[in-house]
């Protein structure tokens, strides 16, 4: 386990492992709150006449949405989930 880590029947290298590591340690409801905020600002953008400023900020909800959930399924299914797992056995 030099340079990889096995987990679930795939190899993470030492890069994957780093983004993990840094991802799961932001709680979930944080990108929950960055797409809610977006949404907010996007509308307030909107309201304060400037189009093109409302439509891009409101296109950050996907992303931030994407990253809670791969967020998720690093936290359950990841590298720290072998780590909790291995720590909750001891």
């Amino acid at each position: 386990m030099d340079s990889a880590s096995r987990i679930a029947g795939a190899c993470e290298d030492n890069v994957t492992r780093a983004i993990e590591s840094r991802t799961s340690q932001i709680p979930s409801s944080a990108y929950l709150g960055a797409a809610l905020g977006s949404m907010a600002a996007a509308a307030i953008l909107r309201i304060a006449g400037k189009k093109h400023a409302s439509l891009f900020v409101g296109q950050w909800a996907a992303p931030f949405l994407l990253m809670g959930v791969y967020n998720k399924m690093v936290k359950q299914h990841g590298s720290d989930a072998e780590t909790r797992q291995t720590a909750e056995t001891v």
